[in-house]
């Protein structure tokens, strides 16, 4: 049997990453913050385990590595899909520096400290029998294209997309492989935190007031829009079987306007197309 873990697999693209890939065959151990957000994926499929794993505690990073090791009994795991992350929106000149370290310390520390633990497991470990793993992350279209009042979340993804590339280089000699999966708007939850916040905004006397509002609008309308997380699954597994994977994934909703365009155009022109948009120019 395959075998995969996966972080962050209580919501959104997670979970339906860990259903879909059970639904193929695959052992899922799905890393999941609370017991009871495990329950329901057990009863989904029995072939998925819940591990507790929160990626920013080494402690418990460590026990979902004993608890995998275990469970393969010698043999190499098949994948590790790095998904588990957080968002959330402020400008960058006013965002609480432990807010933004909390970035960090989940999307991009929490992501290498799952990476290393789990590695031996994909191979690094020599005296394992079975295929070489590969690692999945999941960064997103800001791992390319940084939008005002992400700030935040786009460096860690600029991040996770320069660490996927260096895995991949250095990891060769071992053939374990590293793939970025970057999509745009997905339908999940994270949204209903934007729209939260856009209710309780904690900018609401700053000059970016209004801009804010009509970012998290259009966020929350594009969110609601975008592709299934079912999609994303589709692509993580075809990141883990396929015989030739892409470097780099983007499933991304009208990837002309949203993606395309936007990444070929000179950045000014995008700071421009962005100011329009959002109300950024100086004299609004």
């Amino acid at each position: 049997m395959k075998t995969v873990v996966i972080t962050g697999a209580s919501t959104g693209i997670g979970r339906a990453a860990a259903e879909y890939l059970a639904g193929k065959g695959w052992k899922v151990f799905a890393g999941v913050r609370k017991h009871s957000d495990g329950e329901p994926l057990k009863q989904a499929n029995s072939n998925i385990v819940p591990l507790i794993l929160d990626v920013a505690k080494p402690d418990q990073v460590k026990a979902a590595v004993e608890t995998v090791s275990n469970a393969l009994d010698g043999m190499t795991l098949g994948g590790l899909v790095n998904n588990a992350g957080i968002a959330n929106m402020g400008p960058l000149a006013l965002q609480p520096m432990d807010e933004f370290e909390q970035h960090f310390d989940v999307n991009v520390f929490g992501l290498m400290r799952a990476t290393q633990a789990f590695l031996p497991l994909l191979g690094m470990d020599e005296a394992r029998t079975g295929d070489k793993g590969r690692i999945v992350n999941i960064t997103s279209v800001g791992g390319r294209l940084s939008a005002p009042f992400l700030g935040a979340y786009a460096a860690t993804k600029h991040a996770v997309e320069a660490i996927t590339d260096a895995l991949r280089r250095e990891l060769m000699v071992y053939g374990i492989d590293a793939t970025a999966i970057g999509p745009g708007a997905v339908k999940t939850p994270i949204w209903d935190k934007a729209e939260d916040m856009n209710r309780n905004q904690p900018y609401a006397n700053s000059v970016w007031a209004k801009s804010i509002e009509t970012f998290a609008d259009v966020m929350l309308k594009g969110g609601r829009d975008g592709l299934p997380p079912e999609k994303i699954a589709e692509v993580i597994e075809t990141a883990l079987t396929d015989a030739s994977p892409k470097a780099r994934y983007a499933p991304v909703p009208n990837k002309l306007t949203n993606w395309t365009i936007p990444t070929l155009l000179p950045k000014r022109m995008v700071d421009k197309a962005m100011a329009k948009r959002y109300g950024l120019n100086k004299d609004n």
